[in-house]
């Protein structure tokens, strides 16, 4: 199980994520969701210290921190327990998909090459880029490259795969086959935490969702209840520009 205590971040006075809990159990997957500026990617970031939080806790199975103390070995620790997706995909231009996902494998778990190779062909294989793994980036659609950019991840098998906007900078007809990469990994039991702006989405891939607001969470539930029955006023009035789930 992961449990998350009181995370909070100020920025140049502003308080973007006041004291945020949330637990998260084996193989779920979890969706947080709201306005630009709510805090969202702020906190995904700060679970695995891309983003220094003033204060809280992680706690990922019988491994705890403090980010009011944490050392440098604790983040280490904290960065192999966990894996992001990124919105911009965040590959090495001068390396191969293949070697994209090796890259971690060898530098971060010290697997042996052939063994780094092993791992990252059958998870480029499952994203279904076993023809593309000796294409270079630029020689990929976005799609792919981001599917690659789950590849990487999943190789790293983390107990938290962390995704965010996965899809927010891809052509609309890119969508679909990295939704398709996620779903897949879910069913497959892997723990996700996912921040999206597609509600269709998370609808179908999530098992709960919380609703970000102003730093805070304000609304948590399973999706049909969180998107067909809200109870706040402030997640009616955030779905109402959706066409599914809008009044």
């Amino acid at each position: 199980m992961i449990k998350i205590s009181n995370l909070s971040k100020v920025f140049n006075g502003e308080t973007v994520l006041n004291n945020l809990s949330l637990e998260i159990q084996d193989k779920e997957v979890v969706a947080i969701i709201g306005s630009s500026g709510a805090g969202k990617s702020t906190f995904l970031r700060s679970i695995d210290y891309l983003v220094e939080p003033d204060s809280g806790e992680v706690q990922i199975d019988d491994f705890k921190i403090e980010f009011s103390s944490i050392s440098k070995e604790q983040i280490l620790q904290l960065r192999r327990l966990t894996a992001m997706v990124f919105q911009q995909f965040n590959l090495f231009e001068r390396r191969t998909a293949l070697q994209n996902v090796m890259e971690g494998l060898t530098e971060v778990k010290k697997f042996s090459k052939e063994e780094a190779e092993k791992i990252a062909r059958a998870e480029l294989t499952k994203v279904g880029l076993a023809e593309r793994m000796d294409y270079y980036p630029k020689f990929l659609s976005g799609g792919q490259k981001q599917r690659v950019g789950i590849a990487r991840a999943l190789a790293m098998k983390p107990k938290l795969l962390l995704l965010d906007e996965p899809t927010s900078a891809l052509d609309p007809e890119l969508v679909g086959e990295v939704q398709e990469s996620i779903i897949q990994a879910a069913k497959q039991g892997q723990t996700m935490l996912l921040v999206s702006h597609e509600m269709d989405f998370v609808y179908e891939v999530a098992d709960t969702v919380h609703f970000l607001d102003k730093g805070k969470i304000v609304e948590s539930g399973n999706p049909k209840d969180i998107f067909n029955q809200p109870k706040t006023e402030r997640l009616k009035q955030f779905l109402s520009n959706n066409k599914r789930f809008g009044a």
